[in-house]
This record gives structure tokens, C-alpha cells and sequence, in this order.
């Protein structure tokens, strides 16, 4: 009896009701909602706008769930078309089965699509959700642990994981969590592509060609380890024929496209830039609408200023004028009045100016009588 064991849970899906919540769709879930949200922050990041990522995603993502089902059936056929089973539990997706490499090549054709609507390159979309994808996988394969499957070889290690179903070939007993290995490789593989990605400015679908060649590295060593069923040529499992195939092309093409198109796209989206250049205008011309307004204010102040400033001068003047003005009457009343007294004066004094000639008269007489008189003496 093993001490030390991870183990299996004893019901994959769970009842709220009569709807059933299925761990393995949780996981699947998950991981799409991570891809995503980190997808599109490494496409902001270099000059996309937010949302593109999700709204492309609309397109790759059940075109990626189809692709998937279909390679798990095509390559396990058996499990659905043979004799006794029934070919509708090809559609019960939830049941498990979903192939990394369909739905890796179709999830591409819906991406190409979508991409393709919104008049962005698929290679830079590409690198923007490359580590979000190998994130998403690291999510899903706990899938394969709610429905206990895809486990390796047996064991004893203190990790082995503990199956308890036997329920379509299964048989109970302790195993190399496969699924386990898979999730810690994929989370691996992408920090491996951010690292690099930040180090070597990958672009032109260089990073997403990256995760392909890391994830099928440990694909190949971990498909060597499982146990299930699988189809064999020359000694190996199909999907490490398929891993290695797959690994070649992607570092064929991180080679080429590194000789023919080396550096990164410094843009992504034609839409944004347009939409930013209309922001920095709309901007430019707020701000010199702004510093108008602003002039116009300072201009309205000075001139304000300056009325206060005649108001103040004129007002002193006006006050001073009055008061001269007041002097000046009563200066001119005063001197009205001096004239009309001696106007009403002389009328008084007229009866002895008629005197005055006889007695002027008199005494001129008497004058030319004694100059007379000493002229003969």
C-alpha cells in the first residue's frame, strides 16, 4: 500500500440541480478565459486594441473544440465505430478526448478567419496568445485527472497518482501522473516564451512557433510514458510520430521566417494606429482650444483691469472738476452780485456829481485869479 499518493476524484461531475458540472469542461473553461485575458495584454502591449484578441478567440475556439474531437476520433476510431460501441459518444465532447494537434490546426483556420475580418496579420495574433495557450493547456489537462485518464506506466513515487475506476479497460492501482507532468511542462513552456519573447523581440509567428517546438519536447517523452491504447508505427505512438514531425516544422519555420523577415511587426493592428492618431489630434486640438480659452480669459482680465483703471483716473478728474466747477460759480455768483451793488450805487451818489460842476467851476476861477495876481507882482 502506497504512503504517499495523489489521489483520484471519485465523481467527475458534480449535480446543481438537473444541471451537471463537469470538472473536465471547468478546466477547459478556465483555460480559455487565461489565454484570453493574457493574450490580450500582450497584444496591447504592443500596440493592438483591446478585445481584438477575444473577438478573434470567438472564431478559434469552437473551431479549435472540432478540430480537437475530430483527431481524437479519427486516430482512436475504435473506441467509437467498432463493434459494440455506439458512434453518438462521438459527440459527447464532455466525456473526454480532445486532441491537441486538430484542434491546434483548425483552432489556425478560425483564427485565420477571424484575423482575416478584422484586416490584422494571424502571425503577430499568433505570438500575442502563444503563452496563454500553453497556459490554457496546463489548465485543461487537470481535465484528464477528473476523468481519470491519460495516466503512464505504473509506479511507486511518493506522486503517483491513484486510480480507483475501472471503467473501460481501467485497472485500479498507482500510476505516473501523465497529466500532471503535461500541466508543469506547459506552464514551463510558457514562461519559456515570454523570456524569450521579451529577450529576442520574436515576431512575424516566431514566439508561436516557439511554444509548438518546447511543447512538443515534452509531448514526445511524455506520450512515451502512457499506457492507454494507441495506434503504433514502427514502435512508436502516433502522437510522438506526430510530435516529432510537428517540432521539425515549427524549427524549419523559426529559421526561415528568421532569414526572411527578421525583426517584429511594429504594427499589429491598422485600426489602432488610426484610432490613436485620431486620439493624439482630437488631443492637440483640445489643448490649443484650451490654451485659447485660457488667452481669451487673460486678455478679458487686462482689459478688465484696465476699465477699472480709467474708471478710477476719470472718477478722480470728474470730482475735482465738479469742485472747481463749484468754486468757479460761486467765484462768478460773487462777482455778479459786487457788480450789481455798484450798479445800484452810483444811481444814489448821481445827484451830487450834478454839484460838483459848479463848485469845480468856483474853484478853477479862483486859481486862475491868483495865478494872474503873482504873474503881475
Amino acid at each position: 500500500m502506497e504512503l504517499a499518493y495523489i489521489p483520484s476524484p471519485s465523481h467527475g461531475v458534480l449535480h446543481l440541480g438537473p444541471i451537471p458540472l463537469r470538472g473536465y469542461a471547468f478546466c477547459i473553461i478556465i483555460g480559455v478565459f487565461l489565454a484570453v485575458w493574457l493574450g490580450n495584454k500582450r497584444w496591447v502591449a504592443r500596440g493592438g486594441r483591446a478585445g481584438t484578441v477575444a473577438d478573434i478567440a470567438v472564431w478559434a475556439v469552437p473551431f479549435g473544440l472540432v478540430g480537437g474531437r475530430l483527431y481524437h476520433v479519427i486516430t482512436d476510431y475504435e473506441l467509437y465505430f467498432s463493434e459494440g460501441r455506439d458512434w453518438v459518444d462521438a459527440f459527447k465532447i464532455w466525456q473526454g478526448g480532445l486532441g491537441i494537434w486538430g484542434a491546434i490546426a483548425l483552432g489556425a483556420l478560425g483564427a485565420w478567419i477571424g484575423c482575416r475580418r478584422r484586416g490584422i496579420p494571424l502571425p503577430a495574433w499568433a505570438d500575442a496568445v502563444a503563452p496563454g495557450i500553453a497556459f490554457a493547456q496546463a489548465c485543461g489537462r487537470w481535465g484528464n485527472w477528473f476523468n481519470q485518464e491519460l495516466y503512464g506506466r505504473a509506479t511507486d513515487l511518493p506522486w503517483a497518482l491513484h486510480i480507483t475506476s475501472s471503467t473501460d479497460g481501467r485497472v485500479p492501482g498507482y500510476y505516473h501522473p501523465t497529466f500532471l507532468y503535461e500541466s508543469l511542462w506547459c506552464v514551463g513552456v510558457g514562461f519559456l516564451v515570454i523570456w524569450a519573447d521579451r529577450r529576442f523581440k520574436l515576431g512575424h509567428g516566431r514566439a508561436f512557433a516557439l511554444y509548438v517546438a518546447a511543447y512538443c519536447v515534452g509531448r514526445g517523452w511524455i506520450e512515451y510514458m502512457r499506457v492507454d491504447d494507441a495506434h503504433h508505427i514502427l514502435g512508436l505512438r502516433l502522437n510522438d510520430w506526430t510530435a516529432i514531425v510537428v517540432f521539425l516544422l515549427a524549427v524549419l519555420y523559426i529559421v526561415i521566417s528568421s532569414r526572411l523577415r527578421p525583426g517584429r511587426e511594429e504594427i499589429v493592428e491598422p485600426r489602432a494606429e488610426e484610432d490613436a492618431s485620431a486620439e493624439d489630434d482630437e488631443s492637440v486640438a483640445t489643448e490649443g482650444a484650451s490654451d485659447a480659452s485660457e488667452g481669451t480669459s487673460d486678455a478679458g482680465t487686462t482689459d478688465k483691469g484696465k476699465d477699472e483703471g480709467k474708471d478710477k483716473a476719470g472718477g478722480g478728474t470728474g470730482d475735482d472738476s465738479v469742485d472747481l466747477g463749484k468754486e468757479t460759480v460761486g467765484e462768478s455768483a460773487a462777482t455778479a452780485d459786487s457788480a450789481t451793488s455798484t450798479d445800484s450805487a452810483e444811481p444814489a451818489s448821481a445827484p451830487e456829481s450834478e454839484e460838483d460842476p459848479e463848485d469845480g467851476s468856483g474853484a478853477a476861477s479862483v486859481a486862475r485869479d491868483e495865478a494872474g495876481s503873482a504873474k503881475k507882482g
